[in-house]
């Protein structure tokens, strides 16, 4: 078998003889795919659009990214690029779109693998490309009728590559190590430039986009009453079981989670990324759950609920959690156009430090520990008060600092609320009784023209309503998404 034969097969395949080459080349009927226009389709033109606005004249490349090797000949789950996606709606590897100018503006082309034809053996012999492999692609007029948008043969992009100059060319670089390579780079900041304006388009949410936050969020709050209605009050379960049902939950509502669940009990909910998630709940002691459905299109929730294993809060855990309420809500409250990102963070900060003062903690006053050149509080608060959020869980990540963590809010703007109080094990700082205690509340609030809008406000957040809350989700018992 030469190297061409060989292409799309493993060294553990079996030979093809000729016999069965020519019976699978022949007694196949042809199928069409029914496709009806997206109906984000309209939305991605109009990005298109605004980014070509931002540079006329000028080549545009974006591509999906590719499949990474997990293990040999098996892949890691394929996610494209959330800026590809936010422009094209297309979720298959190694696709690219190119905007190219016209005089007056961009025609844009995506660039996709279309389905296995049947007049190549790749159809039954690929397994990475082949319909019997992985199952029915779309056709480059299928492809095009779903997206709205021109297609082309992947095979042909090379061509167009080369012919592109490179100074007047920008690529989202590091998703594709092959477009990468064709297309030189002339200056680092041209391409960082394309990334920079690309997020700071995303920091504004359209009706659809919020309708599709929304859609990710309601699943979000079925899948803390999944977990809530198998958390036992009188004995322990594995944080990895509670991981694995809102898994089934994002699986079965959504694409999957949006990022790795952090399922913390007791001390797990000190340490902010726990994704480990190998510990057990103990009755007495509080299970941090920050988790996130993200939706078949791609937006994220994001949301944190801390609660009491046995059902109810001891009078010190209660205090701690009402604290970390009140800085939220001071959050959501000052939240509204024109507000300063970083103000809307001082507010949160300075409701925890006084907090943290009257627990006796604080080993200076209020206003010391919120001076810049001290920031001592934050020993316990350790994170921002919250982030942008859409297609990616921390959403508009290329933004400029004055668009963004320096910069005002906007109405439509999709951001986190999410302080928290953290007391480490083996702090010696703070009093035994409060030491492997963590508290987070975090919610999806939207900017609206006056103030804000709380996206996941169907889970509740106040000490005695989590009480009940997941009394009644207990009550209920468990479930099975239908």
């Amino acid at each position: 078998m030469n190297d061409q034969e060989k292409k799309g097969t493993e060294s553990h395949d079996p030979a093809y003889p000729e016999k069965f080459l020519q019976f699978m080349r022949s007694g196949w009927s042809d199928t069409e795919l029914p496709v009806t226009l997206s109906d984000g389709a309209p939305n991605h033109a109009k990005r298109r659009a605004a980014l070509s606005a931002a540079f006329a004249g000028e080549t545009l490349v974006i591509p999906s990214g590719h499949e990474m090797v997990r293990a040999n000949d098996t892949d890691f789950p394929f996610r494209p690029g959330s800026d590809f996606v936010y422009l094209t709606g297309e979720h298959d590897p190694e696709s690219v779109l190119v905007l190219r100018p016209n005089g007056s503006g961009h025609d844009a082309v995506l660039y996709v693998r279309p389905r296995s034809p049947r007049d190549t053996d790749e159809f039954f012999k690929d397994r990475r490309y082949g319909e019997l492999w992985i199952g029915r692609r779309h056709t480059l007029r299928e492809k095009a009728a779903e997206l709205g948008i021109e297609t082309a043969h992947l095979d042909t992009l090379p061509g167009v590559l080369d012919e592109l100059a490179p100074s007047r060319t920008r690529v989202l670089r590091n998703l594709d190590p092959r477009v990468d390579a064709a297309v030189r780079q002339t200056s680092p900041d041209r391409d960082r430039e394309l990334a920079y304006v690309i997020s700071e388009l995303k920091l504004v949410k359209d009706e659809w986009e919020i309708s599709q936050l929304q859609d990710a969020i309601d699943a979000t709050i079925r899948g803390f009453e999944d977990v809530a209605r198998i958390i036992p009050a009188d004995r322990p379960v594995s944080e990895r079981l509670i991981d694995g049902v809102f898994g089934l939950r994002a699986r079965h509502d959504g694409n999957t989670v949006g990022y790795s669940s952090i399922v913390g009990n007791g001390a797990h909910a000190a340490i902010l990324h726990w994704i480990r998630n190998d510990g057990r709940t103990r009755p007495g002691e509080l299970l941090l759950m920050d988790m996130g459905v993200e939706n078949r299109n791609l937006y994220t929730a994001d949301v944190t609920r801390t609660v009491p294993v046995s059902g109810a809060f001891t009078p010190l855990q209660r205090q701690v959690y009402d604290v970390v309420y009140k800085s939220q809500q001071a959050g959501m409250d000052f939240i509204k156009p024109g507000v300063k990102f970083h103000d809307v963070h001082v507010t949160c900060m300075r409701v925890l430090a006084e907090g943290l003062s009257d627990l006796g903690i604080l080993p200076c006053g209020v206003d010391e520990a919120m001076d810049k050149d001290s920031g001592v509080y934050r020993r316990w608060t350790l994170h921002g008060f919250g982030h942008m959020l859409g297609i990616d869980v921390h959403d508009c990540a290329h933004a400029r600092n004055e668009k963004y963590r320096d910069g005002e809010l906007g109405e439509g703007y999709v951001l986190t609320v999410e302080p928290g109080l953290y007391f480490q094990p083996e702090d010696e700082m703070v009093p035994a009784e409060l030491r492997g205690l963590g508290i987070r509340i975090e919610d999806d609030v939207q900017v609206t023209a006056t103030g804000c809008r709380n996206l996941s406000a169907g889970l509740p957040r106040t000490s005695t309503e989590v009480e009940s809350w997941l009394a009644a989700q207990r009550e209920a018992g468990p479930r099975l998404p239908a």
